[in-house]
């Protein structure tokens, strides 16, 4: 028998010491990942975003789920997209799942939810509601009913503009923000891809001198060197013999 909403958030919260109020919070991927890490003590939660706001956030949770699940060998679909929308259906349907999941594998061990998260706050994320489709429109043709604007006076509702701009652009300063994360992300793997391609290329080289060759290092290059079914490299930027990466 599957559990109720309100048993699983009295369990959730007195597991991670959490003050979720609702299950479509769970949406953010992080609780989830945390519950995962009461059972195994090594998800990264350093790179959980606990106070995750926006979607592409709790997408690079359920990313760090996935992860692990792959690890662990967890044969359980992630359903991603669903979840992300924080929808109480299907976000209920998971939960319990992972409740159940829990029971099974939870070993008993001494855990510190609070330790584990580095002291995020418990309070539930304040997730941010997409603005309405029909906003910008009702605005316009409200603007246009009510004619004039009376000296002095002033429209009504003449501050959502503002606020949605606002809104925006805070979007943009995280996906900025979050961009440059991952650039610099990019750049490390790049470098550590660049050394091992220089130090395979270097014993190859050796080898050959003495007559000699390793299959492990050609299976390296040989890795290191493939690309995706269909890739082709753009007019210009053709690679050189030396600079593969």
């Amino acid at each position: 028998m599957n559990a109720s909403r309100t048993d699983l958030l009295a369990w959730l919260n007195d597991l991670l010491q959490l003050r979720y109020t609702k299950v479509e919070q769970c949406g953010t991927g992080a609780a989830y990942c945390q519950i995962i890490d009461s059972i195994y003590g090594d998800v990264p939660m350093q790179r959980v975003k606990m106070t995750a706001k926006h979607e592409y956030e709790f997408i690079a949770n359920f990313k760090i789920m996935q992860t692990v699940f792959k690890s662990k060998k967890i044969d359980k679909p992630i359903p991603v997209e669903k979840l992300v929308k924080c929808k109480m259906q299907d976000n209920l349907e998971f939960l319990q799942w992972i409740k159940k999941f829990w029971d099974s594998n939870y070993g008993g061990q001494g855990y510190d939810p609070e330790a584990r998260r580095n002291g995020a706050p418990a309070d539930p994320p304040a997730t941010m509601a997409p603005l309405a489709a029909g906003n910008s429109r009702g605005l316009v043709t409200g603007a246009r009913a009510g004619g004039r604007t009376p000296i002095g006076g002033r429209r009504a509702g003449s501050t959502q503009p503002n606020e949605a701009v606002q809104l925006l652009q805070n979007q943009v300063k995280d996906l900025s923000a979050h961009l440059e994360g991952l650039e610099k992300e990019r750049d490390f793997y790049f470098e550590k891809l660049r050394e091992i391609e220089i130090l395979v290329q270097t014993q190859v080289e050796v080898l050959e001198a003495g007559g000699k060759d390793d299959a492990t290092l050609r299976d390296i290059q040989k890795i290191l060197y493939s690309t995706e079914d269909g890739f082709e490299v753009p007019e210009g930027g053709q690679a050189d013999d030396e600079e593969t990466f």
